[in-house]
């Protein structure tokens, strides 16, 4: 798998504005959550990903594609950390005809990404 764009606000806003493709935003996740892929074996390394995760996704679920894994990542945002878009980058949100589940999932994945940004040391 390719390099990753490194994770800070930058990156987040182009989560949100749809610069950033699908798969990327997506291994941007997987890779918080502990995901590792590995090449020689071609399977999923789940050692560091959170026991409920890993039994519920063995491999990573599709973030854009799922509704129930997109429920999970948003009921795992801690409560204060729930309107984090708008109060650390000043997002508020997406226009009435944007509104389609898979920009949703995006902003859902952006908010959890900068959540476990503001729980890193």
């Amino acid at each position: 798998m390719s390099e990753l764009p490194p994770l800070n606000s930058e990156t987040i806003w182009d989560i949100l504005n749809d610069k950033i493709d699908d798969l990327t935003a997506n291994r941007l996740v997987w890779h918080s959550l502990g995901y590792r892929y590995e090449e020689t074996t071609q399977t999923w390394n789940t050692d560091g990903v959170e026991p409920l995760w890993r039994e519920e996704y063995p491999e990573p679920p599709d973030f854009i594609a799922s509704r129930p894994a997109t429920v999970k990542l948003t009921r795992s945002i801690p409560k204060e950390n729930k309107q984090l878009l708008k109060e650390k980058l000043g997002f508020s949100g997406y226009k009435v005809g944007e509104l389609v589940p898979r920009l949703t999932r995006r902003a859902t994945m952006a908010n959890w990404l900068l959540s476990y940004l503001e729980s890193q040391p």
